[in-house]
């Protein structure tokens, strides 16, 4: 059996539960037809570059399969057919990568500094001081008579 990873995007006004619904059917399709999914992920709801369907954000799910090409044909026919799906995408692989996907890493470097430790509402700002509180500046009086030269 061949290799495969899937990645589809589903409408942003669908729930969580039923995008998860979703991949629990594309797992009964594929075991229907002698496949199987090794690992999945949700990546969670993120912005598109550009429109879609008239959407502009969408759910992203990856799906590492290993089955027959005929089950992955089947998959994708039924992902062609409902109408949550946006967009699909499936690539044969000669190997899975062990792990987290490169987004799930992303997301999890995102949210850590420097020391590995998780970023709050303030981080700290290097050698910069602190500005405290300013006074209100007085605004700098405007020359009209310069602009009224030309």
């Amino acid at each position: 059996m061949a290799l495969y990873e899937h990645v589809y995007m589903a409408r942003q006004d669908v729930t969580t539960q039923q995008v998860e619904a979703l991949t629990e059917q594309l797992k009964g399709i594929l075991a229907a037809h002698g496949g199987s999914v090794t690992k999945v992920e949700y990546w969670g709801v993120k912005s598109l570059a550009f429109r879609v369907k008239k959407n502009r954000k969408a759910h992203f799910s990856l799906l590492n399969i290993d089955a027959p090409s005929a089950a992955v044909v089947e998959m994708e026919r039924q992902l062609g057919l409902n109408e949550d799906v946006i967009r699909h995408l499936t690539l044969r692989v000669d190997e899975h990568e062990e792990g987290q996907s490169a987004m799930l890493r992303k997301r999890d470097d995102a949210d850590r500094d420097d020391r590995g430790e998780r970023r709050g509402a303030r981080f700290d700002r290097g050698d910069r001081p602190d500005r405290g509180d300013r006074p209100d500046r007085p605004r700098r009086p405007r020359d009209d008579s310069a602009a009224g030269a030309f």
